[in-house]
C-alpha cells in the first residue's frame, strides 16, 4: 500500500524508532515513494526497493520481517533490493552483500556527564542557541564546506544536497544553531520528533574555523532538551560509522540499542549501476 495522505505519513512516522522510518526523511532526500509491506515500511525509486525490517508494532518481529520481504519481492520490475533491520531475513540468498553497524540510543531525560558539563558551560559562554525550522545561507554553506572537504560516497552527497528539502518537508524537524553574539554560526544540529517516544539526532555540522571547543555538544544539548520538553524517552543518536563517531556519542552516555544490518542484492539483472547503494548507511 503506497503512502500518500499526511494523515498516514504522520501514523507511520509516529511509531518511527530510526530515522528512515520518518518518511518525510527519506521521501525528500531519496525522492522516493513510501509503502507499507504489512507492517514495515518500505521506499522505492527508479527499480530499487529498501526495505526497513524494523515492524512499526515490534521492532523484534522477525516472521513479520519475513512476511513483509515477501509482499516486497512480489513488486514488479524490481532490480536490486536492501533490507535494513536487526536480524539478516530468512530469505535472504547467499550472495547478498551484507554490513553492520548499531543504533545508538540516549535514554531521556539525559543530565550532561560531569566531564561534558565544564565543556558545554565553556561553549555557552561565547554561543548562543537559536532555535529554526529552515537552513539559511551559512547552513548551506558550511554543508557545502564538507561536502568540497570530505570524500563522502554518493549516497550521503545525496542527503547532503537535499538537506534543506527533507527540514522543508517535515514540520517536525527542527534546526538547532550554535551562533556567536555578532552572529556568525559555529555549528548548528537537525532533529526530527515525528515519533511519539523516540527523537532523531539527524545531522550536526561544525565549523572548524569559528567554533570554539564543545560547540557541537552545545547544538546537541539544545536537540535533547527539546526531545525531554516533548516527552520523548529516548533519542537516537544514529549509527556508530567509526571510532570518532562512537567516542562522540558515548561521551553522552549512548550505548547501542539496536541492531542494524543491511542486505542487498540484485532482484534481476542491472541495466545501470546504482548510484544510491550506500544511501542509508552514511
Amino acid at each position: 500500500m503506497q503512502i500518500n495522505s499526511l494523515d498516514q505519513i504522520a501514523a507511520v512516522s509516529a511509531k518511527a524508532v530510526i530515522p528512515e522510518q520518518v518518511v518525510a526523511y527519506v521521501t525528500a532526500v531519496a525522492e522516493s515513494k513510501a509503502y507499507l509491506f504489512d507492517t514495515c515500511l518500505g521506499y522505492i525509486w527508479e527499480r530499487q526497493l529498501v526495505l526497513i525490517g524494523y515492524p512499526l508494532d515490534d521492532p523484534f518481529d522477525l516472521r513479520a520481517v519475513d512476511h513483509a520481504l515477501a509482499l516486497a519481492l512480489e513488486t514488479q520490475g524490481l532490480q536490486n533490493i536492501s533490507v535494513i533491520g536487526p536480524v539478516r531475513p530468512e530469505k535472504t540468498p547467499l550472495e547478498a552483500v551484507i554490513r553492520k553497524d548499531n543504533f545508538f540510543g540516549l535514554p531521556l531525560p539525559a543530565p550532561p556527564r560531569p566531564k561534558l558539563v565544564s565543556l558545554l558551560r565553556r561553549a555557552a559562554r561565547e554561543l548562543s542557541l537559536v532555535h529554526g525550522r529552515s537552513l539559511e545561507k551559512d547552513h548551506l554553506a558550511l554543508v557545502d564546506y564538507y561536502l568540497k572537504k570530505r570524500d563522502f560516497k554518493a549516497g550521503t552527497r545525496q542527503i547532503f544536497a537535499n538537506l534543506a528539502g527533507y527540514i522543508e518537508a517535515s514540520k517536525t524537524s527542527l534546526v538547532i544553531s550554535a551562533r556567536h553574539a555578532d552572529g556568525r554560526l559555529a555549528a548548528f544540529g537537525v532533529g526530527e520528533y515525528a515519533s511519539k517516544h523516540t527523537a532523531m539526532f539527524m545531522f550536526c555540522f561544525r565549523d572548524p574555523e569559528k567554533a570554539p571547543p564543545g560547540s557541537a555538544d552545545l547544538a546537541l544539548s539544545g536537540l535533547i532538551e527539546e526531545a525531554q520538553k516533548r516527552g520523548h524517552i529516548r533519542m537516537n543518536l544514529g549509527l556508530g560509522i567509526n571510532d570518532g563517531i562512537r567516542f562522540f556519542k558515548r561521551k553522552w552516555g549512548a550505548k547501542p540499542f539496536l541492531p542494524c544490518i543491511e542486505v542487498s542484492w540484485e532482484v534481476a539483472k542491472p541495466r545501470l549501476l546504482s548510484h544510491l547503494h550506500d544511501f542509508f548507511l552514511r
